[in-house]
């Protein structure tokens, strides 16, 4: 049980996580630290923190919607895979117990910040991709990367979007608007997979995950407004190098 002053906190860095993940990515970075370091057991901050962003992946999926109306046959296929692995996902951190999820944390950390900082050279990859025409047209197993990537994303999540992208830019050929549209879905798909199936965990702290709630719907509107007005890249190698120092201070604790 937090405190009144706690729970403030926890709402403040879950707007700045909403506003992060609206502008750059990696909101992750900055709630579940937060959590941690306001006493919150390993697991259980992850696991709240899942739940308590689902409404941001939300509102990241219905903005581009109309990028996803004529790629349903893509959803069939990529849905239920997602859905499957961020059950999966969410079932490893749960048997993996809380003394080597703290372990694994650093590298988990410092592992999302890496993927936070090549966020721009996956996408010019793509781009050169799709503009040379090189899609590898292998759309019968993309539900294969995206349901390994999923894994991962019920586990921990962070950084995410960037292995994503990847694994659908190896196997379709289509523009980069697209493929960030279907991008946008697998990542809501997993996320509330892995909540639904954490809310029978135990591990969910509820008041926490409300507040944090409110407070990314709250950023990630703000993060919308600020859209234009902040550099991208800025933010997320802000994002990156505060991901890297907490990465380092949890080693050495």
């Amino acid at each position: 049980m937090l405190t009144p002053v706690e729970y403030f906190i926890a709402a403040l860095a879950a707007l700045a996580a909403g506003a992060i993940n609206a502008l750059a990515g990696g909101g992750t970075l900055i709630t579940f630290p937060i959590l941690t370091f306001l006493g919150v057991p390993a697991v259980s901050a992850n696991v709240t923190n899942t739940v308590a962003l689902c409404p941001g992946y939300f509102g990241g999926t219905l903005a581009q919607l109309n990028d996803l109306k004529d790629q349903k046959k893509r959803l069939l296929a990529l849905i239920p895979a997602s859905v499957i692995g961020g059950i999966l996902g969410g079932l490893l951190l749960l048997q993996t117990g809380e003394k080597l999820f703290r372990d694994l944390v650093p590298y988990l950390i410092l592992l999302a910040s890496l993927l936070l900082a090549i966020q721009d050279p996956v996408r010019a990859w793509l781009m050169k991709r799709m503009a040379e025409g090189q899609g590898a047209k292998l759309e019968q197993i993309t539900w294969l990367p995206v349901g390994l990537a999923s894994i991962y994303g019920g586990y921990f999540g962070a950084g995410l979007s960037v292995i994503v992208l990847s694994a659908l830019g190896l196997t379709l050929e289509d523009s980069l608007t697209r493929l960030n549209a279907l991008k946008q879905a697998v990542g809501f798909a997993v996320n509330v997979a892995a909540a639904i199936y954490f809310l029978f965990s135990g591990h969910v702290l509820w008041m926490t995950a409300l507040v944090m709630a409110v407070g990314a719907l709250v950023g990630g509107w703000l993060g919308g407004r600020l859209a234009g007005k902040i550099k991208p890249s800025t933010l997320r190698w802000t994002v990156v190098s505060i991901g890297v120092v907490v990465a380092i201070i949890y080693l050495v604790r």
